[in-house]
């Protein structure tokens, strides 16, 4: 797997560094039933791709956040609260892009789909203890659990406004509304009770997934090198 994320960030960093365009970006996950991811991803590039027509484009990139805590789903009990994290995760979009442009301006609508990969997974005990507790219905209950990390899939929507206040300098302001998935099965034990009446109990959750949907927004600088009037691709 590291291997794949250093081949990756080789590739993309190739490519970015022959775009006219590059750029800086405040980029911010906000999941159902989850905590905000770091506001500032570590890497981020976006935008990359390529022109099928004059207004419509193929583009892909990596990002990397920092999930502060994701819900885990499709488990025998439901819960508000994340259940697992903080972890890393990297976010892979592959999408088909319609550009409508206007001077000193660019709308884009998106879709696709798109890969993702969470690592350092720790399992949040603080909100699985309490909703475990609620649900056997035991005074006390301390999870003891191990899981199967998986890769995730799913697919993706949004828009991107980009205003040039120069013909070197843009502002971008994008929202995208994610739904995916990643398969996390859980099993361990729990131990319950109070005082002498203490038991431990076998439990195994085999269809349990890590839920990622939520919002993505961004918020970027683009620096031009091709001069001219008319909106430039992103890059950043």
């Amino acid at each position: 797997m590291r291997t794949f994320f250093g081949l990756m960030l080789i590739i993309l960093l190739s490519v970015s560094a022959r775009a006219q365009d590059f750029g800086l970006s405040f980029s911010y996950f906000i999941p159902k039933n989850g905590y905000f991811s770091t506001p500032i991803s570590p890497f981020s590039v976006r935008g990359v791709g390529f022109n099928l027509t004059n207004f419509l484009a193929v583009e892909t990139g990596a990002s990397l956040y920092r999930m502060s805590g994701l819900n885990v789903k499709d488990l025998p009990f439901e819960t508000r609260q994340p259940l697992v994290g903080p972890n890393f995760t990297i976010f892979i979009p592959a999408e088909l892009v319609l550009e409508l442009k206007g001077n000193n301006v660019q709308f884009d609508i998106k879709g696709g789909g798109f890969f993702f990969y969470g690592f350092d997974q720790k399992i949040n005990y603080g909100n699985m203890d309490r909703v475990m507790r609620t649900y056997y219905m035991q005074e006390v209950l301390n999870a003891d659990l191990t899981y199967e990390n998986k890769p995730g899939f799913g697919y993706h929507a949004g828009a991107e406004l980009t205003v040039y206040v120069t013909n070197q300098v843009g502002v971008s302001i994008e929202c995208n509304y994610l739904v995916g998935q990643s398969k996390f099965p859980l099993a361990g034990s729990y131990t319950a009770g109070t005082g002498n009446a203490v038991t431990t109990v076998d439990v195994d959750y085999p269809d349990a997934k890590i839920d990622l949907t939520g919002l993505e927004f961004s918020i970027g600088l683009i620096f031009s090198s091709g001069g001219g009037s008319s909106p430039k691709k992103r890059r950043r």
